[in-house]
């Protein structure tokens, strides 16, 4: 009895060094270590994760680069050896034939480049030269989506590109830009119209300009309205944001900054440190846009790189950059300006890598996806948005943002519905519209990864030529600015489908 009270006051004992103490410290520090040991284990798993997404992306690009200077060279050796006089006739055959003819703008993405840019590489796989009369202009790759519309504009239209002295201020850069001389096509109006073609976040920039030309927003060109565009058509747009950008690191709390060690982070020094050294014959063949705000060591020095790296100075610092505009927020900030006019015909492909398997989404098999996007597919169709954070918007479900194209989510790409749905009508094959009518976001669904439809052509296959077929001859005979007439025994409607 004696020795059970000693036992029992011994382990209820407070005095530090007593069984109480030793058996309250055991859980502790066990819990402790494994705590420590899976942050460990997380750390590890995510810098492998940045090790081989880095990896992967920039034998990508040196892949590109590698390919467009091979055909560069593989060109002027061929001119040099086997000169031609065919070409001059058939310039002017050409140009006979375009006379009357709206142009039809391809719009490239984020990380893409116009005609001129990395030699003869062609950003639309030479989608280009399916039409007489197709411009493809270069913009910056990683601006902004208001400074790449307000490029489009001069590119355009012609004259100096001017950014606006209030966004210029605002986003420290210089207001004026490139000077696009006369335009490409200067007699641009509402009685001259044009088509527009966009590849993902391509397709929010041609948004923008369009609400840019009803808005007046051009000094000097107070004429403008919403009728100079005919149509837009979308493929793989970024309308409503994408998921990828906090897997790449863009924080989900904010979607504004950047994580502190991320994909993104790797991308932003290298940008910082290839507009920094400025090497003109480099820039020339490849160019990220930012020009104008002035980071080249002849204007900036040494300190000048170390401001920009450190974040006090630069696109990355005052957000202005595509970046952000591709977060879920980001993009419903933009779209909660932006309309879908009642004159203008709209369509869109949504593409997706992705099928549902035993209540899952997963990768659509291992053949069919990029290898640059693979992982990516993957990731994004498990992906969670922290539940200590505020969802993007209100009724947010991850479950609707699973199917993906390794790039952007399915249900983004379809037609803009955030902050608020615009009219749309789904449709499963181009057969069933004979006739479109405007103000409605008519879309489809493509099996392809987001880069199926550009740079390879032979890796799209024939649905290369079918989609790319498809959206000319929509251009070119199913679009009208009046009322479209209906040809005999068809519809003057497109059937709804569900969604």
């Amino acid at each position: 009895s004696i020795l059970l009270k000693k036992g029992l006051s011994a382990f209820a004992s407070p005095v530090p060094g007593s069984l109480y103490y030793r058996i309250k410290e055991i859980p502790f520090f066990f819990i402790l270590k494994m705590m420590m040991i899976k942050l460990w284990m997380v750390t590890c798993l995510q810098l492998a994760e940045l090790f081989v997404s880095s990896v992967v992306h920039l034998i990508y690009g040196f892949y590109i680069f590698s390919t467009a200077v091979a055909g560069d060279v593989s060109q002027k050796l061929s001119d040099y050896l086997f000169k031609s006089n065919v070409g001059g006739e058939t310039d002017q055959r050409s140009q006979s034939n375009v006379e009357g003819l709206p142009p039809i703008v391809l719009v490239h993405g984020i990380f893409g480049f116009g005609k001129g840019r990395l030699g003869g590489l062609s950003y639309f796989g030479g989608a280009e030269k399916k039409d007489e009369r197709v411009l493809v202009p270069d913009l910056g790759s990683l601006t902004s989506i208001y400074d790449r519309a307000r490029e489009l504009f001069y590119y355009l239209k012609g004259g100096r590109v001017d950014f606006g002295e209030e966004h210029s201020e605002a986003c420290g850069h210089s207001r004026f830009g490139r000077d696009y001389g006369e335009g490409q096509y200067p007699e641009w109006d509402e009685d001259h119209p044009i088509h527009f073609v966009g590849h993902s976040a391509g397709a929010q920039v041609i948004r923008l300009l369009q609400q840019m030309l009803a808005d007046k927003a051009f000094e000097g060109f107070e004429e403008t309205n919403e009728n100079w565009v005919l149509s837009v058509t979308s493929l793989s747009g970024a309308f409503n944001g994408t998921t990828r950008t906090y897997l790449d690191g863009m924080r989900t709390d904010d979607g504004i900054s950047m994580k502190p060690i991320c994909l993104l982070q790797i991308c932003r020094i290298g940008v910082i440190m290839y507009d920094w050294l400025d090497i003109s014959w480099l820039k020339n063949y490849y160019n990220f846009g930012f020009d104008h705000f002035n980071i080249s060591w002849k204007r900036t020095g040494v300190r000048g790189l170390v401001d920009c790296l450190v974040g006090n100075t630069g696109p990355f610092a005052t957000g202005d950059w595509i970046l952000p505009d591709l977060t879920i927020q980001g993009s419903t900030s933009l779209n909660s300006n932006l309309q879908t006019f009642p004159s203008t015909y709209y369509f869109s492909y949504a593409t997706k890598r992705t099928r549902r398997m035993m209540g899952m989404t997963v990768p659509s098999g291992v053949l069919g996806i990029h290898p640059m996007l693979f992982l990516r597919v993957f990731q994004m169709s498990q992906w969670r948005f922290p539940q200590d954070v505020s969802p993007p918007y209100k009724g947010y479900r991850d479950e609707e943002w699973q199917e993906n194209d390794g790039a952007m989510n399915t249900i983004s790409m379809t037609h803009p519905r955030l902050p608020v749905e615009h009219p749309s009508r789904f449709i499963r094959s181009d057969s069933e519209c004979q006739t479109l009518q405007p103000g409605i976001w008519y879309y489809k669904i493509v099996e392809a990864d987001h880069i199926t439809f550009i740079v390879n052509r032979e890796r799209a296959g024939v649905q290369f030529d079918l989609i790319y077929d498809s959206i000319f001859q929509r251009c070119r005979k199913h679009v009208f600015r009046k009322i479209p007439q209906t040809l005999p025994n068809q519809s003057p409607r497109c059937p709804s489908s569900p969604r």
